[in-house]
């Protein structure tokens, strides 16, 4: 399999109930869907590095982009990678966050991996509906849009470091600031590390990360892809962050992204560091966004599977339960 271009036209597995298989896709780009999964725009499976099966509804393609939405918070994960393979972070020390100096803020003492587990304590309230108090909603589109990572670390403590898990869109852009800071790149200087580190040499030629009016990467939404590049980034993660030979991720980095963080009872998780967990069984990982945006890897298949829609908030569970039956296929057939 040629890394370097994702390999195309690769056969389904032997074995693979075509019928059971067709009557998934079959459900998920029809109108059947609708009212319990909402609109299936897109789907790529790649399996031994090939992709076996794609298929994209009559209004969108392979050419089209499609949103992370929180999909980003991974790709974040994979650019402090980088700097912390680099010496330029460390994952056990507070990161740079200028709100936070004062010697007598007991913020200081959150550390990047707490930000990167959703365990920093802060307060956040992460709620979608436009009718709730959300400081999700208020950061991206409200009064903390022009500089999010200002919004997101003013917040309060609500709980001791590391002893709260609670899923905030805040922590990811403190961390992509705190990217920034480390090697003093903002906006378009950022997005040239951006594309020299991570998307080029995978081939993510597609690739268009957001920023706000502050020069900081929205780290925790905004990066659209074409699902195939989204794919990539997938197998990048299944590969151990290796690709064509290259190592792109430090050694060890993606088994960190999909160690299990401690929760407290949730019904979110379980999670790891910016990457979800067991959604397709155990051992695999997935980057999820709103609205049904999923890229999921699951290593004892050798696979990743991409789906972009637009799923009604109350349906969110719906494709995560698709996804999982259609990748329950493939492992019988194993």
């Amino acid at each position: 399999m040629a890394d370097r271009e994702l390999a195309r036209g690769g056969d389904l597995p032997g074995g693979v109930d075509r019928s059971s298989l067709e009557a998934q896709l079959d459900y998920a780009f029809g109108p059947d869907s609708l009212e319990s999964m909402g609109e299936t725009h897109a789907l790529v499976v790649i399996k031994g590095g090939r992709i076996v099966l794609e298929r994209y509804d009559g209004a969108h393609g392979a050419a089209d982009t499609y949103p992370s939405w929180s999909k980003a918070k991974s790709i974040t994960h994979a650019l402090t990678g980088v700097l912390v393979g680099e010496g330029k972070l460390d994952l056990q020390a507070p990161p740079d966050v200028p709100e936070w100096r004062a010697t007598d803020d007991p913020r200081r003492a959150i550390t990047l991996d707490h930000l990167l587990r959703m365990s920093s304590g802060l307060a956040f309230v992460e709620d979608y509906e436009p009718d709730h108090p959300s400081d999700v909603i208020a950061m991206l589109f409200g009064e903390g849009k022009a500089d999010t990572a200002h919004y997101a670390p003013s917040k309060p403590l609500a709980h001791a470091p590391g002893s709260f898990w609670d899923y905030a869109s805040g922590t990811t852009n403190i961390v992509a600031r705190a990217l920034a800071r480390a090697i003093d790149a903002y906006g378009p200087d950022f997005e040239a590390f951006m594309r020299k580190r991570l998307f080029d040499p995978i081939g993510m030629r597609s690739a268009i990360p957001k920023f706000d009016d502050a020069g900081t990467f929205i780290g925790s939404s905004y990066c659209f892809c074409t699902a195939r590049d989204f794919a990539r980034f997938g197998l990048l993660y299944l590969r151990d962050g290796v690709w064509d030979g290259r190592r792109i991720l430090p050694e060890g980095w993606v088994d960190y992204g999909r160690t299990p963080t401690w929760q407290q009872p949730t019904e979110w998780g379980p999670y790891g560091a910016h990457w979800w967990l067991e959604l397709a069984g155990p051992g695999s990982f997935s980057a999820n966004g709103y609205a049904g945006q999923y890229t999921v890897v699951a290593p004892d298949l050798d696979m990743v599977v991409v789906r972009h829609g637009q799923t009604p908030l109350a349906r969110r569970e719906a494709p995560a339960a698709w996804l999982a039956e259609l990748i329950g296929i493939f492992r019988a057939a194993a």
